[in-house]
């Protein structure tokens, strides 16, 4: 089958093996080449018929047979111009040659085209020569027309061979030029990112560490238990608070990452603050990811924090239940029971929390009920498999609550 001519051609001038199938083998692609190889043949032996009566007969059998052993140059480029020299020989292998020289130029390094060149001269004017007696003026220029013959499509072959080769060159530099602006890219941003963390570790960083010693010296040098119990919590949570930023920010590499395992932790802090907590399990814990049991941690976090911003001293109810196929949370907050101290917009939080629980795969809702403010989380478990409660996790009854 013939390949497609459009497809570029190997680094030494022979064609694709890989871009030659696809291209034979496309819907529709069969039909087109065997209607081109059938025009090939017909229009060369439509001239070597059209010249068939001034040279002798068996040049008419010789170039019919050229042109019915076209396609052989499929096979191996050289075959062709191989077929076609009896017919230029018997001086009617002229159609042939000029498929087959174009052929050998396109799939063929332009040096190794240079003997299959000669030859094909030599068969065009050798013949000629013993046949007939010619003047050296008639010799001239006999040779001069068979090279400019043989010359004309070689050099269209070869012509199209180097287009091909350059515009597969220039593809390539494309797609490397593409690749590279697409690697700054992302180092640009990889660079942002992490200038803004290490600003945000900066200066964040500066301010929880102030907190901390200054927490740690009011609890050194006060006498009342009170304000040294008050101090020693506002370093602690500083602490954390500091800890936390670094992780998430990834200055300090792997770490603990809190999860389900943490909660009855953060519940006890919770109370510690003023909040009346209780914690309710329902069904059977299971082990989850790393990432979905972060968010379900985050959500308790997150949910409390809010509590004891907005409705300092509320009773909290933290209800984790273990579904067929997921887990869900729900936090409900009663009314403050404390006065509520001026506070800064809040509300991003539960925005990042919603970003964070719906890259795991679940849903976040949140708003007020019932005086209060509630927030649920429904985030996938993983493939169940009998496993043990998470550390941490209290035993797990259905329906039962714990302590308050």
């Amino acid at each position: 089958m013939s390949p497609d001519p459009t497809h570029p051609v190997s680094g030494d001038g022979r064609q694709s093996d890989h871009r030659h199938s696809r291209g034979v083998w496309r819907p529709g692609a069969p039909v087109r080449v065997v209607g081109l190889e059938v025009l090939a043949m017909g229009t060369s032996a439509a001239f070597v018929l059209l010249a068939a009566p001034g040279p002798t007969s068996w040049s008419l059998l010789a170039g019919l047979v050229g042109c019915a052993l076209l396609p052989l140059r499929h096979l191996w480029a050289p075959l062709g111009v191989i077929v076609s020299l009896p017919g230029i020989a018997g001086g009617l292998g002229w159609p042939v040659q000029i498929v087959t020289l174009w052929a050998l130029g396109r799939r063929t390094r332009p040096v190794a085209t240079v003997p299959w060149f000669v030859l094909v001269v030599l068969a065009a004017v050798l013949p000629v020569q013993l046949r007939e007696s010619l003047t050296w003026q008639s010799t001239v220029l006999s040779v001069v027309f068979a090279v400019l013959s043989a010359a004309s499509p070689l050099g269209f072959g070869l012509f199209e061979a180097a287009r091909a080769r350059l515009t597969a060159s220039l593809r390539e530099l494309e797609s490397a030029r593409e690749a590279m602006v697409v690697a700054r890219e992302a180092a640009a941003r990889a660079e942002e990112r992490a200038r803004i963390g290490r600003e945000v570790h900066d200066a964040v960083g500066h301010h929880a560490t102030l907190i901390a010693v200054g927490a740690a010296a009011l609890a050194a040098s006060s006498e009342d238990p009170h304000v040294r119990e008050t101090a020693e919590r506002l370093r602690t949570q500083a602490k954390e608070a500091l800890a936390e930023m670094r992780s998430a920010l990834g200055l300090l590499g792997p770490a603990h990452s809190a999860g389900v395992g943490d909660l009855a932790e953060l519940v006890d802090s919770a109370r510690r603050n003023g909040l009346d907590v209780r914690w309710e399990t329902v069904g059977d814990p299971r082990p989850l990811p790393q990432a979905p049991d972060h968010a379900v941690y985050r959500v308790v976090q997150e949910a409390l924090t809010n509590a004891a911003r907005h409705a300092p001293g509320s009773a909290v109810r933290v209800e984790v239940s273990w579904c067929p196929g997921v887990v869900r949370v729900e936090v409900r907050s009663g009314p403050a029971r404390a006065p509520v101290r001026g506070l800064g917009a809040g509300g991003a939080g539960l925005a990042g929390l919603a970003d964070r629980i719906r890259a795991v795969g679940g849903e976040l809702d949140h708003g007020p009920a019932d005086d209060g403010f509630v927030v649920r989380a429904v985030l996938p478990l993983a493939p169940e498999t009998p496993g043990t409660p998470p550390r941490g996790q209290p035993p797990a009854v259905s329906g039962a609550a714990g302590t308050g």
